[in-house]
């Protein structure tokens, strides 16, 4: 791919916007499944929990979550219009049981100690400030609850063409340092491994992702 086209795809991955959006939002979804079935397995969802996602993408997951326990509430939130549109529309199914909330991207508009449980894949390339970010995730989780973070590895994700552009990339030792200046406590590290269809192309990759388990 050329120089402008990655800057494109690393623009839309980081907020996907119009169709473009919506073809990278399909193509985020297929690649980015294995890590975020294993995140909400990580999160051992249990009856009657509120679970908030961070960055949901075009949400083509959501039935997965809502089929593991009875009575749960599941509310995304995206900075992507394009992507808020995607989610509503891709699971209008479910009625009041999935919910999607747009916002700019720092400040999370629910009240202290709203959700059981909290997740968020690939998306802390992004964050403008992780500490005050973190703390702000601290904030709506309850005190019992449960933050589950998932994020490529800095040594994997620098070998990506288009991670030159606006991501800022992380290891384990330094995610990790991160969460610790927040408010939260405890975490737990966990790596995995995974084959892959490439963003840019149809060569398969290995992809090796961390996801943190983190509580107050």
């Amino acid at each position: 791919m050329e120089k402008e086209e990655l800057k494109i795809l690393a623009q839309n991955l980081a907020n996907p916007q119009g169709e473009k959006g919506i073809e990278i939002g399909e193509m985020m979804n297929a690649t980015n499944i294995g890590m975020t079935l294993e995140s909400i397995r990580t999160l051992l969802i249990e009856d009657d929990e509120e679970i908030l996602e961070i960055g949901h993408g075009n949400a083509g997951h959501v039935k997965n979550i809502l089929n593991l326990a009875q009575g749960l509430k599941y509310i995304g939130i995206d900075i992507s219009e394009t992507m808020h549109n995607e989610a509503r529309k891709l699971n209008k199914e479910f009625g009041d049981k999935a919910d999607f909330v747009l916002y700019e991207g720092n400040k999370l508009p629910f009240d202290d100690e709203t959700f059981d449980k909290i997740f968020t894949v690939n998306t802390v390339y992004f964050w403008e400030n992780p500490v005050e970010f973190l703390n702000e995730i601290y904030r709506v989780l309850k005190d019992s609850g449960t933050f589950v973070l998932t994020f490529g590895q800095r040594d994997f994700m620098e070998k990506l063409p288009f991670t030159a552009y606006d991501f800022t990339l992380y290891n384990n030792d330094e995610m990790e340092e991160i969460v610790s200046k927040s408010h939260f406590k405890r975490m737990k590290t966990s790596e995995k491994e995974e084959q892959i269809k490439s963003k840019t192309g149809n060569e398969t990759i290995q992809r090796i992702y961390t996801i943190l388990t983190i509580k107050k």
